[in-house]
């Protein structure tokens, strides 16, 4: 197959791979589209390793999902170039994911250095006083804030731990807190 976009045989190649995990059509449809992929990869990551790496995650999801694929709501190169778009983004979260970690890591060391044992007294009361003001909280939004908080749980595993939907885990977090503002005051946001 040529660089010129075939969309029939393009089509075809997909449904072997769906219908009959073909692996020559695969390999028809890995020689088309890596070369492309790995193009527009290079251009959101800085370094080939992530571009290879999105070229090799999206053909491996082209694979699994291929029966996912249905040529009467559009073209295979849209949708592999919509697999490939989503691997992206997933990499882009994850990248930006570990920068963050990467900066908590760096002033880890900074931070604690600069506090004094007075500051940790001053720290420890503030606590006390905010669980005071938490156990204070209705039950249900007491165990949101609680789980959430100090759990450090999503609001997702909340929602599924306490048979809730999330709408009403979220809500009661909402309520949990305008309620400790009003409580701490201003200061305490």
């Amino acid at each position: 197959m040529s660089n010129e976009i075939d969309h029939a045989q393009l089509c075809l190649k997909l449904n072997a791979v769906a219908q009959k995990r073909d692996k020559q059509a695969f390999t028809v449809l890995f020689k088309f589209f890596a070369p492309k992929i790995l193009r527009i990869a290079r251009g959101k990551f800085p370094n080939e390793a992530q571009a290879n790496e999105v070229v090799q995650e999206t053909m491996s999801n082209v694979w699994r999902k291929a029966h996912l694929f249905n040529a009467d709501k559009g073209a295979a190169t849209t949708w592999v170039y919509t697999v490939m778009r989503n691997v992206t983004f997933d990499m882009l979260r994850k990248i930006k994911g570990n920068k963050e970690d990467n900066l908590s890591d760096d002033i880890w060391p900074i931070a604690e250095s600069m506090v004094s044992e007075d500051d940790c007294y001053d720290d420890h009361l503030a606590q006390d006083n905010l669980l005071n003001v938490i156990d204070s909280l209705p039950e249900a939004q007491r165990e949101v804030v609680k789980g959430f908080y100090f759990m450090e749980m999503s609001q997702e595993q909340l929602a599924i731990k306490l048979n809730l939907p999330l709408g009403t885990i979220k809500s009661r977090l909402r309520l949990a807190l305008a309620k400790l503002k009003v409580q701490l005051g201003e200061d305490h946001d």
